[in-house]
């Protein structure tokens, strides 16, 4: 039971820094704020890194043996590892 609640948690968490790396994106593509000139490349190449990572993390958890739940967390980690560091980066450069 304290597995799926962690996995809900990691999730929500995931979610949360998701919407304000799309937040503040979305204001430096619309010229609110200043942005790097390779953050549109960078949002797309990001992406399939860290979804090409979650399905083998999966993949291999399932192979493994490992529950449903389990395979979801380990698919879960490079997600939120994204996430996490891009929310981190461009919350501290937007107050720079």
């Amino acid at each position: 039971m304290m597995e799926l609640f962690r996995l809900q948690m990691r999730t929500a968490q995931m979610l949360v820094e998701a919407s304000s790396v799309i937040n503040i994106r979305m204001l430096g593509m619309a010229g609110v704020i200043s942005s790097d000139a390779g953050e549109t490349k960078r949002m797309v190449t990001e992406k399939q890194t860290a979804f090409v990572e979650s399905g083998r993390a999966a993949m291999g958890a399932l192979m493994a043996g490992k529950s449903a739940a389990q395979a979801y967390g380990v698919a879960l980690t490079p997600i939120g590892r994204t996430t996490r560091a891009n929310s981190q980066r461009l919350v501290k450069r937007k107050s720079a």
